[in-house]
């Protein structure tokens, strides 16, 4: 099992674990394979993979590797 660091904090994922997996244990909430939310409503989410932007389109072939860090960001409404 892959230890990384998930937003700032040491997390253990499953092996083979993708990024459409990180974001999954994350906001809660599942995803179709092009990355898009199975509740139908707006995800709002950016990640970054070792500081390079994962594309969406990415997310559920995008393996991670231990040690590797991970950002997820969640955008948010107002100012």
């Amino acid at each position: 099992m892959p230890t990384i660091t998930l937003n700032d904090e040491t997390v253990e994922l499953p092996a083979e674990a993708t990024v459409a997996d990180a974001v999954t244990h994350t906001t809660g909430r599942e995803l179709r394979p092009d990355g898009s939310p199975t509740d139908g409503r707006r995800l709002g989410v950016a990640v970054a993979l070792d500081a390079a932007v994962v594309p969406r389109s990415s997310w559920a072939v995008t393996t991670i590797q231990d040690g590797q860090s991970l950002e997820i960001v969640t955008a948010v409404q107002g100012g």
